[in-house]
């Protein structure tokens, strides 16, 4: 008998049975293969736009997959640089042999956690309640709690030019049975695909026709508490190249061939939108002479080589002749084939916000099992997940984090409102709140609710104590210190090709110059304080009257969320709502009217109406 059984052990069953074990509950985490553990199928990385931003708000809530990716990876940048902080990410090239058994080791540090290799084709229910599991075998398992993170192995088919093999992305027998079972429970089944590209002999590849894209030569790390685990010289470059004319052409003579355009006939699943196959780009983006592909090396200790953005289901034979048609890759060997992947997903709909399913008490479900893709995504749903299993069996409310307050919050309430299409990927865009959401404050966000749910320990919490406090004195030093300009600090105005200012000013004043940077006034002054806290210091100077716009912006959010909607409200009784709006508000039943508001679907006119009625029935306010 355990508390919480997690099914996978991809990224969101490692999180999931991290953050149960480490919050005192008996745990079994049960996977296909050890050997598969925190396994990459597709590109090799953690991080990227917004993904980034999701990992450290991993680490500031207290889980693993910053910290093991500081300790494992062969490269790591910041995105976009030389564009404001809401879009600034972290990027790190992972290894992909060090970075899973560093994930095992962690796992089986823990005392709570017990780690099953099986398979389970079904779920224990009783009076619509989860009891366990039952394994292919037959053998039952019984719990309080099941947290399904079964990644794309429901029911999977590998597709390549006219062939389907029913299989997972390694060739490991795929989970048969429990999609159909979860459908006879009442789930709403879809089904998705998503692909991955060749990888290449390293020793194949022509590098003086690719342009090296190095790693940062400034130390960065994922986690709030690690120091870098890496020399800057030893980081292993990444490069990029360009598709050409003949490799354009190629795809579109043998478009037929491709499993997603006719060579197989019964293709039911939706790809990815924003992480298209070569032939969807093609086709898509018929007058775009070049798309730009990234070389990554896939770890230190083998040479293969993975080509970002060539993901395709073509035939082998054609699939040679478009790598070799790239700059670079003229003799190049590969070593594995692309190929698409099909697999079942539950409609994310049939969520609550706490990740508990509203088919199944105490049922639970995270990553790619919710119709999203990348492990960054994986990995916050299997966190909060296991949070809220645990919080669930303690007694107390589950932890929803808003809009304004994290991209997993937004990821989740997407999934939930909105439902999917095709698998969902994180963008900034995506976030209407994302000056809040920073990659540089993640800690400042977050890292308070890891403390209250039990994932942060008292000294990881007084750091950050330690550097809120410290953020305070110096925007105070900041308005105390003034700038005197004598004629030896107009000078280094004047080589620096900066405005001289007409008169002594604070360096808070200065600072909010668009022109002025931190590295540039400590030419002039000395500022006692580290490069973390003069980095907030910019950001909130900079961008103060934004970030004080954002805020307004999400109070206004935060009184609507404020506007509970009734469980038991019957839809059906609302007269004049438009029928699509009654459709949609009975499949996703928002339990605020903010959320009402967020439905596709859903309009204006209709809330109005809703509202009226909450006010009428219940005595609401509108």
């Amino acid at each position: 008998m355990y508390e919480i059984i997690v099914v996978g052990g991809g990224h969101a069953g490692i999180e999931a049975a991290h953050a149960a074990s480490i919050k005192g509950h008996k745990t079994l985490l049960i996977t296909a293969n050890v050997k598969n553990i925190a396994d990459m199928p597709c590109n090799p990385h953690i991080g990227g736009s917004a993904k980034g931003i999701v990992v450290r708000e991993i680490d500031a809530l207290g889980g693993i997959m910053g910290k093991v990716a500081d300790k494992t990876h062969l490269q790591i940048k910041m995105l976009n640089k030389a564009k404001g902080p809401a879009v600034q990410s972290l990027r790190a090239q992972a290894d992909k042999i060090t970075y899973p058994q560093e994930m095992l080791k962690e796992l089986e540090s823990l005392e709570n956690l017990t780690i099953k290799e099986a398979m389970v084709e079904d779920l224990i229910v009783k009076n619509n309640k989860v009891n366990g599991v039952i394994l292919e075998n037959g053998e039952k398992i019984e719990s309080k709690i099941v947290i399904l993170t079964t990644g794309t192995y429901l029911k999977a088919d590998i597709l390549v030019g006219d062939t389907r093999t029913r299989q997972g992305p390694h060739g490991e027998k795929p989970s048969l049975h429990l999609s159909d079972k979860l459908k006879e429970y009442g789930f709403k089944i879809i089904r998705l695909k998503t692909g991955t590209p060749q990888r290449i002999d390293r020793k194949s590849i022509d590098f003086s026709k690719v342009r090296v894209e190095p790693g940062d030569d400034e130390y960065l790390t994922f986690s709030y508490d690690l120091e870098p685990q890496y020399k800057i010289e030893d980081q292993i470059p990444c490069h990029l190249t360009y598709t050409t004319a003949e490799t354009h052409k190629i795809i579109m003579d043998n478009l037929n061939k491709s499993s997603m355009y006719g060579a197989l006939d019964d293709i039911e699943g939706i790809g990815p939108r924003y992480c298209p196959s070569i032939e969807d780009k093609v086709v898509r983006f018929k007058d775009k002479e070049r798309h730009q592909l990234f070389i990554e090396p896939e770890s230190r200790y083998y040479d293969d080589m993975y080509l970002q953005g060539f993901s395709t289901s073509m035939p082998p034979e054609v699939q040679e002749k478009m790598v070799h048609s790239l700059p670079g890759f003229e003799n190049a060997k590969i070593l594995k084939y692309g190929y698409a992947i099909e697999y079942d997903a539950i409609y994310p709909t049939q969520l609550h916000a706490s990740l508990e399913t509203k088919v199944i008490k105490n049922l639970y479900t995270a990553g790619q099992i919710n119709g999203t893709s990348g492990y960054e995504e994986a990995a916050c749903q299997g966190l909060i997940a296991g949070i809220n299993a645990s919080l669930k069996l303690e007694g107390k409310d589950p932890l929803v984090l808003k809009r304004n307050e994290a991209y997993i919050g937004v990821l989740i309430d997407d999934l939930i409102t909105k439902g999917i299409r095709d698998p969902y990927r994180l963008l900034t865009s995506r976030a209407e709140f994302r000056l809040l959401l920073r990659s540089d404050n993640a800690d400042l966000r977050l890292r308070k609710y890891g403390y209250e749910v039990g994932l942060i320990d008292e000294e990881r919490m007084n750091k950050l104590r330690d550097k809120e406090n410290k953020i305070n004195e110096i925007i105070e030093w900041s308005r105390e210190n003034k700038i005197k300009i004598t004629k030896d600090i107009e000078k280094i105005f004047i080589e620096n090709n900066k405005t001289i200012p007409n008169s002594t000013m604070s360096v808070e004043n200065l600072l909010k110059r668009p022109e002025i940077t931190i590295e540039f006034l400590e030419k002039i002054i000395e500022i006692p304080f580290d490069k973390e806290i003069k980095e907030q210091l910019e950001i909130k100077l900079k961008y103060d009257g934004y970030i004080k716009k954002a805020y307004k912006e999400a109070e206004k959010m935060l009184k609507l969320e404020k506007k509970q909607i009734p469980a038991d409200i019957d839809y059906n009784k609302i007269k004049n709502i438009a029928s699509e709006a009654r459709q949609k508000l009975n499949e996703v039943r928002p339990t605020t009217i903010a959320q009402a508001i967020r439905i596709s679907g859903v309009n204006p006119s209709d809330i109005s109406i809703l509202s009226v009625y909450l006010k009428k029935e219940y005595g609401k306010d509108e």
